[in-house]
């Protein structure tokens, strides 16, 4: 029987053995004989194939002696973000789905011009891939994911040295840059793993109500078309309404500078809230099994490195699923308004609300990993304010809610729509109130509040300590 130095079973003291291998079956405390590698890839939402495992096996080594710029590896992640959206096929964007794309936003802006006193944005159409949407977002999911990543890689890496024998922390002592990192390079993995299964879901740059690639408008035809498919629905028709929806909100987020950044400040707050259940992670690391794939596997779509939310934090996901709701409402009103003549509108616009409403399985997987839903839950709710406004205000009242944040509808808002004005005239008169007690304050008034009071004309003026008696009988 031929011995296998990459096995940390073997026994032969005559063939060295794989320090990697050696490394990790004795920080699994021997459990991992037995252990299939391809499963545990699997498991682990990575390629399968020995070509893919080769190519792992000599990043995870490339840890030892690799300096990072933080905790988090984001080269690993963005590698292997592209790894996941080449998976099953990327195929590049032909001249004539780019026509098609430049066509379809062209003729949304057209559509758009009647509907909203936002003008034109003039920004070029583009034309897709998965690999190329990857490419243009990753800066902004570094952005997003940032505070929480640091804080769940600083909680693996510290769960994961404390589960190691002291022997091997000796060993480690002159290699200790990979253990550093190695919590940083478990979240990048899953963070690329995340995105790289978002590209194969969204349709545009803006599909998940944020501007993933801010100044862009792109539509991916790949996933257009597997949007569209079992709809009974001319791909034309599809393309042309999620052309109108990704025109629309790169119309909203030009023309409204200070949104993008209100959306993005959102999200970076929620996320640096956050805290790490440390004793989840331990629990975790301590517990599973690395020869049963399955329970490895279960365990991670369980989102076990989720962080728990406080009060706080849910009253801060409320906020930020409000202001989602309010971008994809005014998204949602105005497409189903430029695309009425539309055969399709009616049944794409109920299509793209349940699956904003509900997100898909990637959008699921992202949000187990960060604790973070990127879900605007509200959305039928916003687009009954915004058409409400529309018939109240006209075009040019509804879309000045969007001049200052503090204009903003709110959830209760959302409850109530009809009631928005009077509220918003209550609050004015409050601030105007306010504003006048404040101008009276600084420029001196209310030193003369007795006098400036309005006086009953039957009362007295006030007696003066150095008035006589006489003045008394001087009162009628």
């Amino acid at each position: 029987m031929t011995s296998n130095p990459s096995d940390p079973s073997n026994d032969d003291g005559d063939t060295p053995k794989d320090p990697l291998a050696e490394m990790l079956a004795r920080l699994m405390g021997g459990n991992a004989q037995g252990m299939d590698p391809q499963e545990l890839a699997k498991a682990a939402g990575l390629p399968s194939d020995p070509q893919a495992m080769a190519m792992m096996m000599q990043q995870v080594q490339a840890m030892f002696a690799a300096q990072s710029d933080g905790p988090v590896n984001w080269q690993l992640a963005h590698e292997h973000a592209r790894r996941v959206a080449a998976a099953d096929s990327d195929p590049s964007v032909t001249p004539q789905q780019r026509r098609d794309v430049d066509e379809a936003l062209k003729l949304a802006e057209m559509w758009l011009d009647p509907v909203t006193d936002f003008p034109s944005t003039s920004t070029l159409g583009r034309a897709w891939s998965r690999a190329e949407w990857v490419e243009a977002t990753m800066d902004t999911w570094k952005r997003l994911t940032e505070p929480v990543a640091v804080s769940i890689a600083k909680a693996l890496s510290d769960a994961i040295s404390e589960q190691l024998p002291e022997e091997m922390k000796t060993m480690m002592g002159g290699a200790s840059s990979m253990l550093q990192n190695l919590g940083g390079a478990m979240f990048g993995m899953q963070l690329g793993q995340a995105v790289g299964g978002l590209s194969k879901d969204v349709v545009s740059s803006t599909d998940i109500g944020v501007p993933l690639a801010e100044g862009q408008m792109a539509l991916l035809p790949a996933n257009v078309s597997a949007f569209g498919e079992g709809l009974d629905i001319p791909e034309q028709e599809v393309r042309l309404f999620l052309a109108v929806r990704e025109a629309a909100h790169t119309r909203l987020f030009t023309r409204v500078p200070w949104l993008s950044g209100h959306l993005l400040s959102a999200i970076e707050s929620y996320a640096r809230g956050i805290h790490i259940d440390m004793s989840k992670i331990e629990e975790v690391a301590r517990d599973i099994d690395p020869s049963n794939p399955e329970s490895m596997q279960a365990a991670l779509s369980e989102g076990v490195f989720m962080p728990g939310r406080t009060p706080q934090q849910d009253a801060a996901l409320v906020r930020l699923e409000t202001a989602l709701a309010l971008v994809e409402g005014w998204v949602d009103e105005l497409t189903a308004t430029a695309t009425a003549n539309l055969p399709s509108s009616a049944a794409l616009r109920e299509m793209v609300r349940r699956r904003r409403a509900t997100g898909g399985p990637a959008e699921q997987a992202f949000a187990s990993l960060v604790g973070l839903e990127l879900r605007p839950r509200r959305l039928r709710d916003a687009a009954a304010l915004w058409a409400h406004l529309t018939e109240e205000r006209g075009i040019d009242g509804r879309d000045a809610v969007w001049d200052h944040p503090d204009l903003l509808p709110t959830a209760e808002d959302l409850d109530d729509p009809q009631g928005f004005s009077q509220r918003r005239q209550l609050a004015e008169s409050s601030d105007s109130e306010v504003d006048a007690a404040l101008q009276r304050l600084l420029d001196g008034g209310f030193d003369e509040a007795p006098e400036a009071a309005e006086a009953d004309p039957t009362d007295e003026p006030e007696k003066n300590d150095n008035d006589d008696d006489s003045s008394e009988s001087g009162k009628a």
